[in-house]
């Protein structure tokens, strides 16, 4: 892979993890886009590049569809629950089929092996404009409340209320998935808190205390019997 083709736009801003298992071709990817002024993380397989996720934030996942253990279409289905990350996905698959299914988990774009490295560039700036353009509204409103997904601060009438680390993080994700059923396990790893399931259940018992008008019949942040936590902003 020779560097003879250079992004127009400012790829030194773009992080890129790239995921796959064929140590050759994660090598090849990553020496030629670093090559084309992009940062760029390898990781060898989904749990490797979970952990990665966690450490570091990203512009776009390139992700080998076929892996060892947990495989490219099932890794895209887990990260989707708290993350909207650019994924192109890397495929010898080249059906319609296939290509639906990885639509259908959450993959963006598909380009097939063999491919043309200056055209799997060009779809990168392709995704990355996509995801500059796209218009997304931060903020919710909780009925007297507006919170900030952004800044992760909470606003009423009287100013901003006191959020605890944990009760910050926990209502971003559930906003970021405002109308989605998450599970305590999910919310528990998603907001990185430390202890068991039950430990979402007290940061959420605080947390309607807070932007409830009754904590006792939760309008917002509801009760999903054995499935977890619901948001419904206004």
């Amino acid at each position: 892979m020779d560097p003879q083709y250079t992004f127009i736009m400012t790829p030194e801003m773009s992080h890129i993890l790239v995921v796959d298992d064929d140590r050759r071709l994660r090598e090849l990817l990553q020496k030629y886009l670093m090559d084309n002024g992009f940062r760029v993380t390898v990781a060898v397989d989904a749990e490797d590049a979970r952990q990665r996720l966690r450490a570091m934030q990203f512009d776009l996942i390139i992700m080998d569809r076929m892996m060892p253990g947990e495989d490219g279409l099932a890794f895209t289905r887990s990260i989707r629950i708290g993350s909207t990350v650019p994924i192109l996905m890397l495929t010898a698959m080249g059906e319609t089929e296939a290509r639906i299914d990885g639509l259908e988990s959450g993959v963006d774009d598909y380009l097939s092996k063999p491919f043309e490295p200056r055209e799997l560039v060009l779809r990168i700036g392709m995704i990355l404009r996509r995801a500059q353009t796209i218009p997304t509204d931060r903020e919710i409103h909780l009925g007297d409340y507006i919170f900030d997904l952004d800044r992760e601060i909470l606003r009423g009438d009287a100013g901003a209320l006191k959020l605890t680390t944990s009760e910050a993080s926990l209502l971003r994700v559930l906003a970021e998935n405002a109308g989605r059923i998450l599970s305590r396990e999910a919310l528990t790893r998603l907001c990185d808190i430390d202890g068991t399931d039950r430990m979402i259940d007290v940061q959420v018992t605080r947390l309607r205390r807070k932007i409830e008008p009754d904590s006792k019949a939760p309008r917002y942040l509801q009760t999903v019997r054995g499935q977890g936590y619901v948001l419904r902003p206004d």
